[in-house]
């Protein structure tokens, strides 16, 4: 089984037959376009190959909309869950800038088109929006710098979890109503009994422990309230 490395020209056969059989005349390195599709008086399509998505095929695209709307890029086909997560995010990527995309299995010249040119309207989804609001508005300061990880990122969940923590290291084993009032979470014993971090424990109906996992939560994340700027409450705390 070969193992060479594929080339811009080992696509360019099977988008080419892709073209004439719809009708359209192709020629290859016309200008600056690698592939050029005339049929009759519509506009021309160009199609732009790489062996690879790449910032600069998206690049050389959007300059031969200067020339015409219906531009497509083309790369080879790949295989596994890697290629079509990356299938599937360059399809909508190139929805939003109104190209086309296809790719070509190399080993039998198969051609699929996973998205044609054309103007788009992205849809916008309120329950993702009111998702980030809700937890713009439950979460306390600003404990994250932007950018960071997703890793142990301080979310409002999170916070209440720490402030619950904190209320059972200080006082022992004690009632989920007691923790809620004290710790100002008023779902305490909702969070307590979900133990989605294998912080707490339960130890007889309606009290709750801290395990020590939970304490070393505690001695490394800080105070739950803490800013990361460094300009709000907490703030000489160490980042997560």
């Amino acid at each position: 089984m070969s193992t060479a490395r594929p080339r811009e020209t080992d696509l360019y056969g099977p988008i080419k037959t892709l073209f004439e059989s719809q009708g359209y005349e192709v020629k290859g390195e016309i200008g600056a376009a690698d592939v050029v599709g005339v049929r009759g008086d519509e506009d021309p399509v160009v199609v732009e190959l790489k062996t690879g998505f790449s910032l600069s095929l998206f690049h050389q695209a959007i300059d031969r909309q200067a020339i015409t709307d219906v531009v497509y890029v083309a790369v080879p086909r790949g295989t596994g869950r890697a290629f079509q997560k990356a299938v599937a995010a360059n399809t909508s990527l190139c929805r939003r800038l109104g190209l086309g995309l296809i790719t070509v299995r190399l080993k039998d010249g198969l051609v699929e088109v996973h998205a044609d040119p054309g103007p788009y309207q992205p849809r916008k989804s309120k329950i993702k929006k009111a998702r980030m609001l809700k937890e713009f508005a439950k979460r306390t300061g600003d404990p994250n710098a932007g950018g960071a990880t997703r890793q142990g990122l301080m979310t409002a969940y999170r916070q209440d979890a720490l402030r619950c923590a904190r209320v059972l290291s200080e006082l022992g084993p004690t009632k989920a109503s007691l923790v809620a009032k004290a710790s100002g979470v008023e779902k305490a014993r909702a969070l307590m009994s979900d133990n989605h971090y294998g912080w707490f424990e339960r130890v007889t109906t309606g009290v709750y422990g801290l395990l020590p996992k939970g304490s070393e939560a505690l001695a490394l994340l800080g105070d739950p309230d803490r800013d990361a700027t460094g300009t709000g409450p907490g703030a000489g705390d160490a980042p997560i």
